[in-house]
């Protein structure tokens, strides 16, 4: 996502200048002119080449890497018009979003936050991902003086007042995709796009799961929140809601030409900035979701089955985990009904995070609780747990852990682990 920023020009020339004043004018005149030099090349090498027998705007995709903040590590897209004849040279995204929205948080988690399309010059949109570092690449597209009138009246079209807002969503409607379906509006059915309707054999889920291997703990909460929708087996066009599959898809496009010839849609692919290697930053061992819930897991369980041998049940445990387990299902469930994101609903989650436990464990574990409402309450959650982890698709272990944490809270509560050698004393 780009939030635009202001490249100081000069700046870094007139501090060496100013700091330097022992150096002789011969010395600052050559720095001068190696400044200048630098900037001249830096601005020119991010343009295209364009055919001198070309008189119209040249249009790119342009595809930005990932970025270190999760609204960023799915990477962006953008269209490039570049009209050299009237020193034209802008950018098209549909990424933008306000900070300043009344309400941001609020209509960010309920899938109502309006995103914007946002046109910025072209050397502007290069210095801010330069900054981020963040890779670059342009395919330059091979569209006719109609083709290319077309898209600029959709462009057009969307910049107007009342079309430049739409409302945001993950999968379907995003900064990728509105990209891929102007330049398709604007080609017609003379865009082929061979991997369109073939099954890429993976699923929404797959896809974004490739992006997040360094952000567990994003991940794991993202693919909690997710239901069977995001389980759908994706074909090349939708999996075009990430930037890198744009790319790739264009690359192996064609687009017939107005004498009826057929040549590849991307007349040429470059790298305008290729990010530096660098050494990411690793979560601490202890802090990885799989090893939190591991040891959470094993602390309760040994504590839990060692206490019971002993005769005791602690319903305090019980009414944490399984209230902890009861809000966050309630904010699952939320997230289903009261949401426009459309990839939240039917999730399996909710088998084992149920939002039922807030209050009913309360119902089951209170004074007045009788040993058959408890049994049945706790043999009916182990089952709708055994459930809920077995149709789950979150990669990693964490969900799994947690899920038998609680699976083995409901077996001892059910007094069906095996005979104790005297009764169950109830601790509170």
């Amino acid at each position: 996502m780009f939030r635009g920023k202001s490249p100081k020009r000069g700046r870094a020339a007139r501090i060496g200048v100013e700091n330097q004043t022992t150096k002789t004018s011969k010395q600052q005149l050559v720095g001068r002119f190696l400044v200048v030099l630098g900037l001249t090349i830096g601005l020119v090498t991010t343009r295209p080449p364009v055919s001198l027998a070309q008189t119209y705007p040249q249009i790119s995709l342009l595809t930005f890497g990932p970025g270190e903040e999760l609204y960023s590590s799915f990477g962006h897209t953008a269209i490039r018009v570049y009209d050299p004849m009237r020193g034209l040279d802008m950018t098209y995204g549909w990424g933008g979003f306000r900070f300043s929205e009344n309400n941001f948080y609020v209509k960010f988690l309920r899938g109502t936050l309006p995103y914007y399309i946002d046109a910025y010059e072209m050397n502007l949109m290069v210095y801010a991902y330069q900054s981020e570092n963040r890779t670059i690449r342009e395919q330059i597209l091979n569209l006719s003086p109609r083709q290319t009138q077309q898209l600029l009246q959709v462009l057009e079209t969307n910049m107007r007042p009342e079309n430049r807002t739409y409302q945001y969503k993950f999968f379907y409607d995003n900064c990728a995709t509105r990209p891929r379906d102007v330049i398709s509006q604007a080609c017609g059915d003379s865009l082929t796009i061979p991997s369109r309707s073939v099954s890429t054999g993976k699923s929404y889920r797959d896809w974004m799961n490739d992006y997040l291997g360094e952000q567990p703990w994003a991940q794991l909460g993202m693919n909690l929140a997710i239901g069977r929708p995001a389980d759908v087996i994706t074909t090349g066009w939708q999996a075009m809601y990430l930037p890198n599959n744009v790319h790739d898809q264009f690359a192996h496009a064609t687009i017939r030409q107005a004498d009826g010839r057929v040549a590849p849609a991307v007349a040429q692919d470059r790298v305008v900035f290729q990010a530096a290697r660098t050494f990411k930053k690793e979560l601490p061992f202890f802090f990885d979701p799989n090893v939190v819930f591991a040891l959470l897991t094993i602390a309760v369980s040994v504590f839990s089955i060692r206490r019971y041998r002993d005769g005791k049940v602690d319903r305090w445990l019980d009414r944490l985990l399984f209230g902890v387990s009861g809000f966050l299902g309630w904010f699952l469930f939320l997230l289903w009904v009261g949401t426009d994101h459309g990839v939240t609903a039917w999730n399996p989650t909710l088998l084992w995070l149920m939002p039922l436990h807030l209050p009913l464990i309360y119902w089951a574990t209170g004074p007045t609780s009788t040993t058959a409402r408890r049994r049945t309450y706790f043999l009916v959650t182990a089952v709708l747990i055994l459930v809920g982890l077995i149709l789950s698709n979150v990669p990693g272990g964490a969900d799994t852990l947690f899920g038998l944490m609680l699976l083995i809270r409901c077996l001892l509560n059910a007094q069906v682990v095996g005979s104790p050698k005297r009764a169950i004393e109830r601790v509170a």
